[in-house]
């Protein structure tokens, strides 16, 4: 099996579409068609169903997608282990955010990072931090800066640098703007808009107020942070936002309750090779770590 037949193999598994591979690939449909009818050759077995325009796993295609995953991280690793004893900083380097992190706390570091290396070419993705520890998981990512979940992986190895406090905001002429000092269970009262159901930050805040005995009354969640700070200052309902974006739009509100923290920080898989530019850039992170509060740092152990 050669490793462009498999990397065709995993683009069409992935999109589930011979034509979204091919522009993943950069190549044409036919190119793609003519890999996957080579690697099917070789195992003498069909790889996808094609019925309409679904495309489908066999499952010789479910059986080979795992090792197709593993052969193709080690091809790399090895790549990446000789590229090494040159000692020079170069070559590619696929790195994953999320939007916030990415548009609030990485643009100084990557300014800094591509005038000091400019022979590394950067793969920059923008997803949820979710997406981005499967990345990281399954090899497809060197690193993610990302949220970090209540719950890391042991496979991953996730350090914390930053700490966003979480703030509950409402709209300056929402009815809960208008009270001195809240508790708790009076915010449900009010319909919350929140980060979506699968989000760690989500799960932070649910597991909170479980704690309490109460129930989110969410009417609204998005994944989009700058989303959920437009909702609120609109009056959708009370939400939990970084202190970075609350600013003079949103009125932050005065709750009888412990600082709610979420740890960010990055991804790496314990059992990759890093390449010289992947060692470069942790490097580059680990100097913007900021000192943790004694509450911040306790939040940071509890997640």
């Amino acid at each position: 099996m050669d490793t462009q037949s498999l990397q065709a193999f995993l683009a069409v598994a992935d999109s589930g579409s011979f034509s979204r591979a091919a522009e993943q690939l950069h190549l044409t449909q036919p190119a793609v068609s003519k890999r996957i009818a080579v690697l099917e050759a070789q195992i003498d077995a069909r790889l996808f169903d094609r019925i309409g325009r679904r495309v489908t796993l066999t499952e010789a295609g479910r059986v080979l997608l795992p090792r197709a995953r593993e052969i193709l991280v080690m091809v790399s690793d090895s790549r990446r282990a000789l590229g090494n004893l040159a000692g020079a900083v170069g070559g590619s380097l696929t790195l994953a955010t999320s939007h916030h992190i990415g548009l609030h706390r990485l643009p100084p570091l990557l300014k800094a990072y591509t005038r000091d290396h400019p022979d590394v070419r950067l793969d920059l993705h923008f997803l949820d931090s979710e997406e981005a520890y499967q990345g990281v998981l399954d090899g497809s990512l060197e690193i993610a800066v990302v949220t970090l979940a209540p719950h890391p992986d042991p496979q991953l190895e996730a350090v914390p640098l930053w700490v966003d406090r979480l703030c509950f905001v409402c709209a300056h002429d929402h009815p809960l703007a208008r009270r001195q000092r809240l508790a708790l269970d009076e915010l449900c009262d009010f319909d919350a808009v929140l980060p979506g159901p699968q989000t760690f930050t989500r799960e932070l805040i649910e597991t909170r107020f479980e704690a309490a005995g109460l129930r989110l009354p969410v009417a609204l969640s998005t994944n989009y942070l700058e989303t959920l700070k437009m909702m609120t200052a609109i009056g959708l309902g009370w939400s939990l936002l970084p202190e970075r974006l609350v600013a003079g739009e949103l009125h932050e509100l005065a709750v009888d309750h412990p600082p709610i923290h979420r740890p960010l920080g990055y991804l790496v898989h314990r059992n990759r090779t890093l390449s010289n530019a992947a060692r470069a850039m942790l490097a580059a992170l680990e100097a913007s770590r900021e000192p943790l509060s004694g509450t911040a740092a306790q939040d940071s152990l509890d997640c």
